[in-house]
């Protein structure tokens, strides 16, 4: 079978006062990649929302909850759609220093634990990463030779593509920016006094609801709704 992967990360600045960072990924067939896109095409048309315009975490508001809540049950509904994300609770424990590391080195073994439960030596995959800036193109390709590497695949033939892309350009890209988001936010620790948003919290409850899950705890590692691995600086999975 051929995969699909798209991955999309947030809160993974080394130091940008924000406690959690999540990278996560959804994918699906290849094959039915054209119905999940246009699945959502008519999802905002159903909203009244152009099927240009790009859904993301830091939009949903209390005039489009309808909108984001629809796309939330879409994903629940569908059997093709898996996600699977990596949260890192706490970045201030990080210590690169202590295991000879860089951030970016770091970055890289974080992205593999989290792709390695979708990964399958019997098929193959075509991944796609947010650009997120002019460097985006040397990041898919060390990502893809850390990952190739890790699965003792020196020739490349599981991944077979690993390349950047417009997250605004592709549909199904954006239901992978609204879950990493719903997970960062439930796990972020918010300064007192804080106002949370009531439409975030609205979306975030019925993932909670629709999945079964807290979004706090890892899930089994077979789960593939929405799989969840709880990464610790001390070396403890949670």
């Amino acid at each position: 079978m051929l995969y699909n992967v798209y991955c999309d990360e947030t809160c993974h600045l080394e130091n940008d006062g924000i406690n959690v960072m999540v990278l996560g990924a959804v994918w699906c067939p290849q094959s039915k990649l054209k119905e999940v896109n246009q699945r959502i095409k008519e999802i905002k048309a159903r909203n009244n929302v152009s099927p240009t315009m790009e859904l993301k975490w830091t939009k949903i508001s209390p005039g489009k909850l309808d909108l984001y809540k629809d796309l939330v049950n879409y994903y629940f509904d569908d059997d093709d759609l898996h996600f699977r994300a990596l949260i890192i609770p706490d970045k201030s424990k990080l210590d690169h220093q202590r295991f000879n590391q860089t951030h970016d080195e770091w970055y890289y073994k974080m992205y593999f634990d989290m792709l390695k439960v979708i990964f399958h030596p019997m098929d193959r995959f075509e991944v796609y990463i947010d650009i997120k800036d002019s460097n985006s193109y040397h990041k898919a390709q060390k990502l893809r030779e850390v990952c190739s590497n890790s699965m003792y695949d020196f020739s490349k033939s599981i991944i077979q593509r690993l390349q950047p892309i417009r997250s605004e350009e592709v549909q199904i890209m954006q239901l992978t920016d609204i879950l990493i988001g719903a997970i960062a936010y439930e796990n972020r620790l918010f300064p007192e006094g804080f106002k949370k948003s009531s439409a975030k919290q609205e979306i975030i409850s019925l993932i909670k609801k629709r999945s079964g899950y807290t979004m706090k705890k890892k899930t089994l590692l077979r789960e593939d709704k929405l799989n969840l691995f709880r990464w610790d600086a001390r070396g403890i999975n949670e």
